[in-house]
């Protein structure tokens, strides 16, 4: 069937409520040969599923053959979640902070996506001559294969110097989705690389996360920092997390072909309310059971419970609001050893009256 078959897939996503969609091989890229050495620096942080590793000790994301020996084709799609709301770098409000932008739908991604991609699946099993069985598996950030790469070779968009992919229309505020097959499609080009000598989102990175061009140090990342390391944060970085309290979207933020991105108009991207510049004090002092019920069924319940509390306090010391003295206060005697831990040190910040971080231009 050829072309028709791939022209089929593709408009298969777009009726699904995909904004792009492309087709990559199901090869070994130059980029994944990088991917063991990244893991063997350290830089994957305590993101222990990355190391995932087949019968014969390769990782998985390195070599999408090895955790699936029948994959021709990766279909890529991928829709905008960016709505028309400031960016955390054109907002300063000291006693509020930053979720990051793609956390504040009304449903958690992973779940309103993967059913976008899954009738994608269904349509591509139907379609398709019946020639014999068709494997496929279908992931939203969760399959064993790094989507950015194919994302590019699938023409959808270039990885940026920051690591997010990036579309010359649409920009970087996208949402990856990928169907793996045996079927054997015709592969698009890959998107060229348009940063060109743009250093931005290097320069505008607070804990310096961004080692090199296309190179991101996990364990210096805001927003790793935020949603992935559990425990007490590194005190060196606290300054530089500033008001952020889940991920972080500076490097997106600066970035030019993100100016004038499109607003998505899909309902479940808009913001829940209360998480554009959520109070600080009420985060930091959050119970469980309103934790649970105000962010059931969202992406931010991956930092767990104390851990939006810990950032909320780490940005209450960043702040240099003395009206958040007493929240600090109150948490510096919780029963969780980091919690109490991080509000000393916000109580010593404010009381030396240390300066909120100017906003980034």
């Amino acid at each position: 069937m050829g072309t028709q078959l791939e022209h089929l897939v593709k408009q298969a996503a777009f009726d699904a409520g995909f904004e792009l969609a492309g087709i990559a091989a199901a090869g070994d890229f130059p980029e994944l040969a990088r991917f063991p050495e990244w893991v063997s620096a350290g830089r994957a942080g305590e993101m222990k599923y990355l190391e995932s590793r087949d019968d014969k000790g390769q990782l998985r994301r390195a070599s999408l053959r090895s955790a699936f020996p029948w994959a021709r084709s990766v279909i890529v799609c991928a829709i905008n979640y960016n709505t028309a709301r400031p960016y955390s770098t054109a907002v300063n409000n000291p006693g509020r902070g930053w979720i990051s932008r793609y956390a504040w739908g009304l449903e958690d991604y992973h779940d309103s996506v993967l059913r976008r991609v899954r009738e994608v699946e269904s349509k591509l099993k139907g379609i398709y001559p019946d020639e014999g069985p068709v494997e496929t598996r279908s992931y939203v950030d969760t399959g064993p294969l790094v989507e950015r790469v194919y994302a590019r070779y699938a023409g959808v968009g270039w990885v940026g110097k920051n690591t997010c992919v990036i579309n010359q229309k649409l920009g970087s505020w996208l949402f990856l989705a990928v169907i793996v097959t045996s079927i054997e499609l015709s592969p698009d080009l890959p998107a060229p690389d348009r940063c060109g000598t743009c250093t931005r989102c290097i320069d505008a990175c607070p804990t310096q996360a961004i080692v090199a061009p296309h190179e991101l140090d996990s364990n210096r990342c805001i927003s790793y920092l935020a949603i992935e390391k559990r425990g007490s944060i590194p005190e060196e970085m606290r300054a530089g997390m500033g008001h952020q309290v889940f991920g972080c979207d500076i490097c997106q933020d600066v970035c030019p072909w993100n100016r004038k991105a499109p607003a998505s108009e899909k309902p479940e991207f808009q913001p829940r309310e209360g998480l554009v510049n959520p109070a600080l004090a009420w985060l930091a002092e959050i119970s469980e059971e309103e934790f649970r019920e105000k962010f059931r069924g969202s992406p931010i319940k991956r930092a767990k419970h104390n851990g939006l509390r810990r950032n909320a306090l780490i940005a209450i010391g960043n702040s240099g609001d003395r009206n958040l003295l007493p929240a600090a206060e109150r948490t510096s005697h919780d029963p969780d050893p980091t919690i109490s831990e991080t509000a000393l040190w916000a109580k010593g910040r404010l009381e030396r009256k240390t300066p909120p971080q100017e906003p980034f231009s």
